[in-house]
């Protein structure tokens, strides 16, 4: 009997359920917020639903993949995982290979299909920077060893990161790289230390490009450059403010008709909330709290330590997508282009998502083996 109870709960369905029911709800919102977009861009006004079905139907396939495949062998090829990540980091940023959209250097594009390194980036950082705290669970982290196992290999591919250029992401893996180390043991006096040149190299990366400090300036006033740099901003808090309470109603958008630039996007959430409200606001929101409290669980009832930071790798992957999203839409922080997990389009990102939902579908399982 206690076999079949361990057995039992090893599927983790509420977590499955709500995981498939984010990624249903982020097709509808594509097939309904990018027509017109898509028939502007490629003549298909079903190009953008079909190719994020097509990613959906590759991460299902990956989700189901890694939920029965044991975490601990996904370690042991943490390291030339990294490597082969920075390769394509590397080649992302020569002509020819990557593809440059909007002044960005961040696809390659093979027979037709595109895909971003820097999502791919995500994943391997994660597994490397497991697989190494880990040697460091019965010892005293040092700075010296923190530097060069740990951050530099993160800042060696945040730096590329930049250079293609995207800022959000490259916060992504800082931030990612913190928690990870702080989670792992590392002292908190490591992060006091560091905490002045990080808050001094994202204020370079801004200053110097005057797209982003431009997007700074829109950020502190929303009234300047109204036509221009805070055009965005601007039409996204249009449209938060236009759903009210109950939303102007599924497919009745008016903000999807050109009205916010790349509405496909990270501003994806505001065609949510004018069609659905603050009373969908609420519910996907929760949606996502469940998700990620249920990842941090997965974690805190893994049977190992090396469980347990891989777990917190993938939960704050997702979490602080979710979190720096949310705060652009609603203009807490500056415009940042970072997608909203499950819902923005991006096929990369939704695949490395759901690859991330099949190893902590699996870290759970292991969890309940006897």
């Amino acid at each position: 009997m206690k076999i079949y109870r361990t057995q039992k709960h090893a599927i983790d369905v509420p977590f499955i359920a709500a995981t498939v029911l984010m990624v249903i709800i982020g097709l509808v919102v594509i097939y309904d917020a990018t027509p017109l977009a898509a028939f502007q861009d490629f003549g298909d006004k079903l190009y953008y639903f079909k190719n994020q079905l097509i990613w959906a139907t590759l991460g299902a396939m990956a989700l189901a993949f890694f939920s029965f495949f044991d975490y601990h062998r996904l370690l042991k090829v943490a390291y030339p995982f990294l490597a082969f990540s920075i390769f394509l980091l590397l080649i992302v940023l020569i002509p020819g290979i990557g593809s440059k959209i909007y002044g960005a250097r961040r696809w390659i594009t093979l027979g037709g299909f595109s895909f971003q390194p820097s999502e791919i980036a995500k994943l391997a950082l994660i597994f490397y920077e497991a697989a190494t705290i880990t040697k460091f669970e019965n010892f005293k982290i040092r700075i010296g060893d923190a530097l060069l196992v740990i951050f530099l290999p993160a800042l060696a591919i945040t730096g590329l990161v930049l250079i293609q250029p995207d800022l959000g992401t490259a916060l992504i893996f800082v931030a990612i790289t913190l928690t990870i180390y702080f989670v792992g043991g590392g002292p908190i006096k490591h992060l006091i230390l560091g905490f002045p040149a990080l808050i001094a190299a994202v204020l370079a990366a801004i200053v110097l490009e005057p797209y982003r400090f431009a997007r700074l300036k829109s950020f502190l006033d929303p009234l300047h450059d109204p036509q221009g740099a805070s055009y965005q901003i601007n039409q996204i808090l249009i449209a938060l403010s236009s759903g009210g309470l109950f939303g102007v109603g599924l497919g009745a958008s008016r903000s999807k008709f050109n009205f916010i630039p790349e509405v496909q996007g990270d501003a994806i959430f505001a065609v949510f909330v004018e069609e659905l409200g603050f009373v969908g606001a609420v519910l996907l929101i929760a949606l996502f709290l469940f998700i990620i409290t249920r990842g941090i669980t997965i974690a805190q009832n893994a049977k190992d330590f090396t469980g347990k930071i891989l777990a917190i790798g993938i939960v704050s992957l997702i979490g602080i997508q979710v979190l720096f999203n949310l705060a652009s839409i609603v203009a807490l922080v500056p415009l940042t282009g970072i997608p909203l997990p499950f819902i923005s389009y991006g096929g990369s990102s939704l695949f490395v998502t759901m690859v991330g939902v099949g190893i902590l579908i699996n870290i759970h399982r292991e969890s309940h083996k006897t």
